[in-house]
């Protein structure tokens, strides 16, 4: 044990080996309990995904669509037969195995202009969800957080709240096109304009939760035995607050996809065909495009392919958003895990 020196005990000095040593044993076992939480989390993730076909449809739509905007990004030729300012043999040609979705009436090959697209598309649509998503949870935080009359923190919380009300008394689609209109047509006006009229959809809904959580019974008791405020809000608020707004998060990337190609379809804030090979074209104002140089009853491809790629982008996230709200949910987790569970052994039962 070691001897004992005016009554204490005195631990012989281990070497730097046995500390290694004992260092990478504790550093083996946690990452085996890692794992293996890691490999529980997994099964149940699985689990949910197969009790519920919608929400397993909307995860793979939603990886396929991530990947190939990666892939677009990398290495276009993958996916893309044809650059975007490459013109064909052809005008107006249908859909074949050549052409996938036909080519317009310049030549240009519609499949490889909306890949071409989905980087543009699906980057902008996450970009400004996650910004209003940032600036409007934040003010939501503290709206809700610091909102005693009398105070500092109720006067800023009524001050945004005015603020909220007043954004959210114009429909976000019309005040984005008069910004638009107003300012001068092109993409970073068009971005400004989404953002502006969006964070005040993540206040109210941040606020509401934060109402709803801050009089608990745990925050009540936090709060008595001296936690502060700080620590309150960012362990106990935000960590509860954070399931509701990765679900509408993951929902909104599609709403924000399908305005900001609304603005490109009326106002033409990017132009197509594209005037560079640097630029990229943008879904919306392919429609415009071909809206105005064909007849959908002649060439209805034209229209089909960036329409059906905003729908299909669309579904992915909204099914997907869906189906967060089982997964992080833990009374539906529990239940579906189990449902998903039960449908594995009654399927090896049959086999």
């Amino acid at each position: 044990m070691g001897t004992s020196t005016e009554g204490r005990v005195v631990r012989p000095r281990r070497s730097v080996s046995q500390r290694l040593r004992t260092a990478g044993t504790r550093f083996r076992s946690s990452s085996v309990r890692a794992l293996k939480s890691l490999g529980a989390r997994l099964r149940v993730f699985w689990a949910i995904l197969r009790a519920n076909p919608l929400t397993l449809v909307g995860f793979v739509l939603v990886t396929a669509i991530c990947v190939a905007a990666l892939v677009m990004l990398v290495a276009p030729s993958w996916l893309a037969p044809y650059g975007p300012l490459q013109l064909t043999n052809t005008r107006y040609a249908p859909p074949s195995l050549q052409h996938p979705m036909g080519t317009d009436s310049i030549g240009l090959d519609v499949y490889s202009n909306v890949m071409y697209a989905l980087p543009l598309d699906l980057g902008l649509g996450i970009f400004i969800a996650g910004v209003s998503m940032l600036l409007g949870g934040g003010l939501g935080l503290v709206a809700g957080f610091w909102d005693d009359p009398g105070t500092f923190g109720g006067v800023g919380s009524t001050v945004i709240l005015r603020l909220t009300d007043i954004f959210l008394s114009f429909p976000s689609l019309i005040l984005a096109l008069a910004i638009v209109a107003f300012t001068g047509a092109s993409v970073w006006v068009a971005i400004i304009a989404v953002l502006v009229t969006w964070w005040p959809n993540y206040v109210r809904l941040v606020r509401g939760e934060v109402l709803a959580i801050k009089h608990l019974p745990y925050i009540q008791a936090a709060r008595a035995a001296g936690v502060t405020n700080g620590r309150i809000l960012l362990r106990h608020i935000v960590r509860n607050v954070l399931e509701p707004v990765i679900v509408y998060f993951t929902m909104d990337i599609g709403t924000v996809l399908v305005v900001f190609s609304t603005i490109g379809f009326v106002t033409g804030a990017l132009p197509f065909p594209v005037q560079t090979a640097s630029q990229r074209p943008e879904w919306g104002s392919m429609l415009a495009h071909y809206h105005e140089t064909a007849l959908i009853t002649s060439a209805p491809w034209l229209v089909l392919g960036p329409g059906g790629a905003i729908f299909v982008t669309v579904l992915a996230f909204s099914l997907l958003g869906d189906g967060l709200r089982d997964v992080l949910d833990p009374r539906s987790r529990r239940v579906m895990a189990a449902a998903g569970s039960l449908t594995s052994s009654g399927s090896k039962a049959l086999e």
